[in-house]
């Protein structure tokens, strides 16, 4: 059906007006056949061309919060389209199967048990009517529509209803009806129902939509992405068991905690049913919203994310046993986070700075390690992402200084098992390299009292706007770590002395030199050389000498 505005056509070709400054965007035909079959690369091509249709690649950062609620209305919408469509067939008509839908959803919710259908969506607000409700009021219809449908899904409460399509800033819409209306358009182009794309490559598009975003975000991105090789390099190092528990208390969008389960999936295909369960917990509302939309996407329903400032008020709280806690965690704070005093570290109910030392106010980095150990249970172990600084300021000054003697004592209790230095410009937030941090509360008997440093500094692929860690890089970090061992350029194995004997400074750069090692001729091969050129210069000489003779020349002549 055409869009019309003011009941008047459109520019020809369209089928509704469109903006000047979206004439390099054209609205593309629809293409909904039930049928097809998206891959990956398909997936993040018609993703990124549906936020480009805003304004252009530049600005679509800009506007990630409107494209991403869409894209998985449009999953919603299409999901509850297709399992009616098997209901339909179930029942044998269609008008018996929506009745049958609607009664059991409100039933199923009274009696806290999953429905028929994963979610339901009224026929008002489906997505068909969405693209064809025409541009006048479109925002707030867009809107409603997702407000209603949270209402009647308690699960997207505050995942769908996060955004004011119909929003002003300084008296003007931030999004217009006609750029809208071409994001809704070119969204249309694709079906994404249950056999148009599995969960897990919907769900990998939408995280390659969240990079794209990240790469035009700079210094903000930060609190919402982490680098994928970044996240696939601390799941490989985790493995995780089957039925077990990952955290994440600084979630973001989930990228961490899904790489884990997906890192999982992959090398247990078998034991699918068993894999991990999700937790996270997340203090931007925006950004937690985006996280319980990758778990959606990605079908990890049963993962549960928690609203809120993790140090000051945990989500996770075992009944009058304090934290919960966890097999697996993983982490990308706040780097040097400050807002954390001595007052909210004396008067903290979970004691978790007990034993280890309160950190300085003007960085968090250990009082988020802390947290985490505290998050673990007694075979726990994580991996945190943190500054360089976290491993290495404070050592060697003659002055006390808090992040070292809390350091100092994470490793005299044998709980730090390596660090890995990562490469330069992998982050948006910033160009430092960062660390990954392992924890581990019981170490293997055969690691116990040493630790292990990995210098991964040169092992990435340069590329536009970041560095890239490579998958060689990757294989390497995690080859090296499972081996335990002293690689030339690479790793050190260090014991507790060691760490000692450096005051607690565990830079891994300052252990492994990844410089080539310079190379020596052997003395005798070299005075060899200089005896055999000697040798062939004075027979040139003597060979010359003769010519000239016969010419009854001399050097001196010559000269």
């Amino acid at each position: 059906m055409p869009r019309k505005k003011n009941g008047k056509s459109g520019n020809k070709g369209n089928g509704y007006q469109v903006d000047p400054q979206m004439a390099q965007n054209p609205v593309l035909p629809l293409a909904l056949r039930s049928d097809e079959h998206l891959t990956i690369a398909e997936l993040e091509q018609w993703l990124w061309d549906a936020a480009c249709a805003i304004r252009g690649a530049t600005d679509a950062p800009k506007f990630k919060d409107f494209i991403l609620p869409l894209v998985f209305y449009k999953r919603l919408s299409d999901v509850f389209d297709d399992e009616c469509a098997d209901w339909s067939r179930h029942f044998g008509d269609e008008a018996v199967a929506q009745q049958f839908i609607e009664e059991d959803h409100r039933q199923a919710l009274l009696e806290g048990r999953r429905p028929m259908v994963r979610f339901l969506i009224p026929a008002a607000y489906r997505w068909e009517q969405l693209r064809n409700h025409g541009l006048a009021g479109l925002g707030e219809f867009v809107s409603e529509a997702m407000q209603q449908v949270a209402k009647l899904n308690p699960a997207l409460d505050g995942v769908l209803n996060i955004r004011d399509y119909n929003e002003r800033q300084g008296g003007q819409r931030t999004l217009d009806d006609e750029r809208l209306a071409a994001l809704i358009e070119v969204i249309s182009r694709h079906r994404l129902g249950l056999r148009n794309a599995e969960p897990d490559v919907l769900g990998r598009a939408y995280e390659y939509l969240l990079r794209k975003f990240a790469e035009g975000q700079g210094q903000s991105a930060g609190e919402f992405y982490t680098p994928k090789e970044v996240g696939w390099l601390i799941a490989s190092l985790l493995d995780p068991r089957p039925r077990s528990t990952i955290y994440d208390p600084a979630c973001g969008s989930g990228g961490l905690l899904i790489k884990a389960r997906l890192y999982f999936e992959e090398h247990h295909p078998e034991e699918r049913s068993k894999a991990p369960r999700l937790f996270g917990q997340e203090l931007n509302p925006v950004t937690l919203a985006i996280a319980k939309m990758n778990m959606f996407l990605h079908d990890y329903t049963d993962a549960l994310l928690l609203p809120g400032d993790t140090l000051r008020r945990p989500g996770f709280v075992a009944e009058g046993a304090g934290l919960r806690r966890f097999d697996y965690a993983v982490a990308n704070p706040m780097w040097n986070q400050d807002g954390y005093d001595d007052e909210f570290y004396e008067h903290d109910p979970y004691g978790r700075c007990q034993g280890f030392g309160k950190p300085p106010a003007n960085s968090a980095d250990w009082g988020w390690i802390e947290h985490i150990y505290a998050s673990l249970n007694e075979q726990g172990q994580a991996a945190v992402v943190l500054d360089t600084g976290a491993v290495s300021r404070g050592s060697g000054s003659k002055n006390s200084n808090r992040e070292r003697e809390i350091r100092a004592r994470f490793v005299e209790r044998d709980l730090i098992e390596a660090v890995i230095l990562l490469p330069d410009n992998l982050f948006y937030n910033t160009s430092a390299p960062g660390i990954v941090l392992l924890l581990r509360r019981q170490k293997p008997e055969e690691r116990r009292g040493q630790l292990l440093l990995v210098n991964a500094s040169q092992l990435f692929v340069k590329e536009k706007p970041k560095n890239v860690l490579s998958e060689e890089g990757i294989a390497s970090i995690v080859e090296v770590y499972r081996a335990w061992e002293s690689r030339p350029r690479l790793s050190r194995v260090i014991t507790l002395e060691e760490a000692r004997a450096t005051d607690y400074n565990l830079s891994p750069s300052q252990f492994v030199d990844t410089t080539p090692a310079a190379s020596y001729r052997p003395l005798p091969e070299i005075l060899a050389d200089l005896a055999r050129v000697r040798a062939q210069r004075e027979e040139a000489e003597r060979e010359l000498e003769a010519i000239l003779s016969k010419l009854n020349v001399s050097y001196r002549d010559l000269a």
